[in-house]
């Protein structure tokens, strides 16, 4: 009776959210969706939310917008950022002329300000974009308020748009807000405004939103994305939040791809296309899976290569976005320059002093070595024969070490802070003189890519290949590890370490290859168990293993489970060099 109850209470809520906004935008056929939930918290940001997307589409054009955000996006502005700065503008556009027509409304939006200014304050002041939107709530409640020059010149361009007369001017207001705010070279890299709305609809067919194979194997059509793009254009905060929980669900979701003969021919070519060419030869990438892909991997098959960004087979969409990723990688590297190199010189001090140490010779009573006059005297009278000393000395250089980093889709919001965590690993260790390999993994149908940025052997100036890190697919974490510790097991330095960059969410797309069995789904529980046992197999094999945890906390139990005691949750990024370098420190101070 009471689920009863709420339903018809929801549905009672959707209808009169729904009536308004049909109402104020005088077009009863308008389909958008509604951010009911946030009712429960406060009306207020409920019924607000209808005015302004009411107001929004009667007074402009939200195609016109959406297609624009499209186009900036295709050329390589941030998407989520530029949304935020959409959504502020749209509400700044509309909320007058809505006001004009309903007295109520100006309260209305006042009361949706404060409760939301309550609820929300601490997520808005983590981004810049919600710092803006922070600062323009708070001058609507209070014309008096003061922040900074930067925040306030922004504002002010927002509140402008309170005469806008046209579409084109809320674009130009977002459009320069996102230059001047976000990124400053973005003009000098891609071109202004006009450069941006010149980007034809064919040019966005051919360069991804078509043909272009997604990373779940399935096709999202320019049209659907564009609906979207609208939909987003008006969402509140708590409905931002509720779709990028959706959008982690629908991420650990396993898909099932059924193929034909035709499509496995084209396989391996649209795996050369989004990753860039193989460094190895067919003839080895084959023996490789014959001998690695078996029992849970065995429909599959390794692929290994340097990148797009190395060795590209044409300058398709896939090579501009993962362009646009490295720069991004390297703006974040450089924004946190000195937290890097902070992070970088405690780790190589600590490998250096583990080093030091085992560099040092320890003198030892013994059966035999060098004699010590002054305990001769034991002879014939004791049963100690411990009459010699000798020197013990380790083999300071005998490590090897590989990092492993998880880059599938799950890790898109994280790529820029792993790329730094990869690169100060790195780092440190080319400080130290260790040898050491840096791969990315993540799978696109039945292969598991394995993106090296640099080998054992290779200099420092090699480390700085891991700010083309970037994510996409899902990712089987047991055959990854699998083929590191077969790399690792190649090596002749005794001492072998694997470190694993990951989410502690295994999962991927099973394959329906015409005339095989179904694989069982690489997902879940059973995904979990065969990377641990992976791990577990390593150690026995004499690899140390460390599981470097960068996910959610709802996903700990299942790196638990997969490293044992062994993994570092690295909540921190300015604490990473500790945790880290601890377990390294660990790992060379024991005896061989």
């Amino acid at each position: 009776m009471k689920e009863y109850m709420e339903n018809e209470l929801e549905m009672e809520t959707a209808n009169r959210v729904r009536n308004l906004m049909w109402t104020v935008s005088g077009d009863y056929s308008l389909d958008v969706k509604l951010d009911v939930e946030s009712f429960q918290k406060s009306r207020y940001i409920s019924l607000y939310d209808a005015v302004k997307q009411g107001a929004f589409a009667k007074y402009f054009d939200k195609d016109a917008l959406a297609l624009y955000v499209v186009k900036k996006v295709f050329l390589g502005a941030d998407e989520m950022n530029l949304m935020n700065l959409a959504q502020v503008c749209v509400d700044a556009a509309c909320h007058r002329r809505a006001e004009e027509e309903r007295s109520g409304v100006a309260a209305l939006r006042r009361r949706a300000f404060a409760d939301t200014l309550d609820l929300e304050y601490r997520r808005l002041t983590e981004s810049l974009t919600g710092m803006l939107k922070l600062t323009v709530m708070k001058r609507a409640l209070d014309p008096s308020y003061r922040t900074t020059r930067k925040l306030s010149e922004a504002a002010e361009k927002v509140e402008s748009l309170e005469e806008a007369g046209e579409t084109m001017d809320l674009i130009r207001v977002v459009d320069g807000l996102y230059n001047s705010l976000l990124d400053n070279t973005f003009e000098e890299k891609q071109g202004n405004l006009e450069e941006v709305l010149s980007v034809t609809l064919e040019e966005l067919a051919e360069y991804g939103w078509k043909d272009f194979l997604k990373e779940d194997a399935t096709e999202e059509s320019f049209e659907e994305y564009m609906r979207r793009v609208s939909r987003s254009m008006m969402r509140t905060d708590s409905e931002e939040k509720e779709e990028k929980k959706q959008g982690e669900s629908e991420a650990g979701k396993t898909h099932v791809v059924r193929i034909t003969e035709e499509d496995l021919k084209k396989v391996y070519s649209y795996v050369e296309l989004n990753f860039g060419k193989s460094f190895m030869g067919r003839l080895e990438g084959r023996r490789l899976d014959h001998k690695l892909c078996r029992g849970a991997h065995g429909d599959c098959s390794l692929y290994f290569t340097e990148g797009i960004l190395k060795n590209p087979v044409k300058n398709n969409y896939q090579y501009q976005y993962a362009l646009r990723q490295a720069e991004q990688n390297r703006r974040v590297y450089a924004q946190h320059h000195n937290l890097a190199r902070k992070n970088i010189s405690i780790l190589t001090d600590v490998l250096k002093q583990a080093l030091v140490r085992r560099s040092e010779r320890e003198q030892v009573r013994d059966d035999y070595g060098q004699v010590v006059p002054n305990l001769l005297w034991k002879v014939g009278r004791t049963r100690d024969r411990r009459l010699f000393t000798r020197d013990l000395g380790r083999n300071a250089s005998d490590f090897v070490v590989d990092v492993l980093v998880d880059a599938s889709g799950s890790q898109r919001v994280r790529q820029p802070k792993v790329a730094l965590q990869g690169c100060i690993i790195s780092r440190a260790l080319s400080n130290a003189g260790l040898p050491h390999r840096v791969m990315s993994f993540c799978s696109f149908w039945d292969y598991t890519i394995l993106h090296r940025f640099r080998d054992y052997d290779e200099d420092r100036e090699a480390d700085k290949n891991i700010m083309d890190y970037m994510t996409s697919s899902n990712n089987r974490d047991g055959l990854a590890i699998r083929a590191a510790v077969d790399g690792l097991l190649s090596r002749e330095e005794e001492n072998k370490i694997l470190i694993v960059l990951s989410d502690g969410r295994p999962n991927d797309i099973i394959v329906n290859r015409p005339n095989s069995k179904n694989p069982r789904s690489y997902g879940g529980e059973y995904a979990v168990m065969d990377t641990a046992r992976e791990v577990r197999h390593a150690r026995s094999l004499g690899v140390s293993v460390l599981g470097v945890f960068a996910g959610r906390e709802t996903d700990l139990a299942a790196e638990k489970k997969i490293f044992g005691k062994d993994f570092a949750y690295i909540r921190d990024i300015a604490n990473f060099s500790n945790v880290v370098g601890m377990y390294l420190k660990r790992q060379m101070d024991r005896e061989d």
